[in-house]
C-alpha cells in the first residue's frame, strides 16, 4: 500500500500506533513519521566522510536498537534516514551545492565531489545493511500482511 500523506502527522506518535505507517516506497514519509523523525535527524549529517561515517554508524546502530526492540516501524524509518544519506550525499557529489536543475529547469552539469561520493558510499554501506537485514524483511512483510 501507498505512503499515506493524509494521515495527521503532527498528532500521531507512530511508536503507540504503529498500525497507521505504511512503508511506502524509497524514502517516503521520512521527515513526517513521528517520534522516529525527530529521534533520528539529530544524528543525520553527510558533509564530509568523516562525519558521514559517524553519522551512518549511529543511524545503524538505533536501526539495530529498534530490532532489538521489536519496533518494525523504528527499524524502516532508520533504513529510510540511511537510504537518504546515501541519495542525497550523491545528489551533493554530482551537482555543486546539490542543485540538479538550473533556474530554467534544465538539467546541470555534473560536477563530481569525490568527498560527498565517499560520504554516499559509506551511507550506502549501512543502508544496504539494514534493507538486506533478514529480521528486518521478515518484519516488513508481516507489517505489510498486517496493515497493508
Amino acid at each position: 500500500m501507498a505512503f499515506d500523506y493524509d494521515l495527521d502527522f503532527d498528532n500521531t506518535d507512530f511508536r503507540k500506533n504503529p498500525e497507521k505507517y505504511r512503508v511506502g516506497r524509497g524514502e517516503q514519509g521520512v521527515l513526517l513519521v513521528e517520534p522516529y523523525k525527530s529521534e533520528i535527524l539529530a544524528h543525520w549529517r553527510f558533509k564530509t566522510p568523516e562525519i558521514a561515517r559517524e553519522s551512518s554508524e549511529k543511524i545503524y546502530q538505533m536501526f539495530l536498537d529498534y530490532k532489538e526492540a521489536d519496533d518494525f516501524v523504528g527499524m524502516d524509518m532508520a533504513r529510510k534516514f540511511l537510504q537518504m544519506g546515501y541519495t542525497r550525499s550523491r545528489r551533493y557529489a554530482n551537482y555543486r551545492g546539490g542543485k540538479k536543475y538550473d533556474k530554467n529547469g534544465e538539467v546541470n552539469d555534473r560536477d563530481i565531489d569525490q568527498e560527498k561520493a565517499e560520504s554516499a558510499r559509506i551511507f550506502e554501506e549501512k543502508w544496504i545493511l539494514a534493507r538486506e537485514d533478514e529480521d528486518y524483511l521478515k518484519k516488513k512483510k508481516a507489517h505489510q500482511k498486517e496493515y497493508g
